[in-house]
């Protein structure tokens, strides 16, 4: 009815343990760096914690899927995931000129309710998608905006005039 289970397959590795880690890395800091060059947002969570997410995922999924021979090589490489996650944070913390490098600076949008459009067009932003975030943040006119952000994590940081501040021209409706 039932077949023995096989305690040496569920738990000693079939491949060398280095090789799955040196896998892990690979794949892990190739498509992290990979991500950061071609996007700069990946909506409201960071494109490591996306990247962390999904591949953790697979990683126990193929752990899980008899992919692997043994649960131990899945849980390197989830291991070896969650390692290079904390790696690069820590790194990035510790040391500024690392964190420019996986985390992109703000980049202005909108300077004196002037829309900058060389820096939409860069991140492929529409001027229907900045109006659409403009308004989920209750404003209703671009001249009301002294500055907006395109922030690291891929939300929109707005910065209103307030009221002592001067706005040149007559107000424009925010529409699509």
């Amino acid at each position: 009815m039932f077949s023995p289970i096989d305690w040496a397959t569920l738990f000693l590795p079939s491949f060398n343990i280095g090789e799955i880690f040196l896998r892990g890395s690979i794949v892990y800091l190739f498509l992290f760096f990979l991500l950061r060059i071609l996007r700069r947002q990946a909506g409201t969570i960071s494109i490591s914690d996306l990247l962390v997410i999904v591949l953790i995922a697979d990683a126990a999924q193929n752990a899980l899927a008899n992919q692997y021979q043994s649960i131990t090589e899945g849980l390197i490489l989830v291991t070896t995931i969650v390692f290079w996650d904390f790696i690069l944070d820590w790194l990035g913390f510790r040391f500024p000129i690392v964190g420019r490098l996986l985390r992109p600076s703000p980049l202005l949008l909108i300077r004196n309710g002037q829309i900058q459009r060389r820096n939409l067009s860069k991140e492929l932003i529409t001027d229907e998608e900045l109006i659409g975030q403009l308004r989920e943040q209750g404003i209703d006119e671009i001249e009301k905006v002294k500055e907006s952000y395109l922030e690291g994590d891929g939300r929109i940081s707005v910065i209103k005039f307030d009221s002592k501040d001067k706005q040149g021209g007559g107000p424009k409706k925010v529409t699509p």
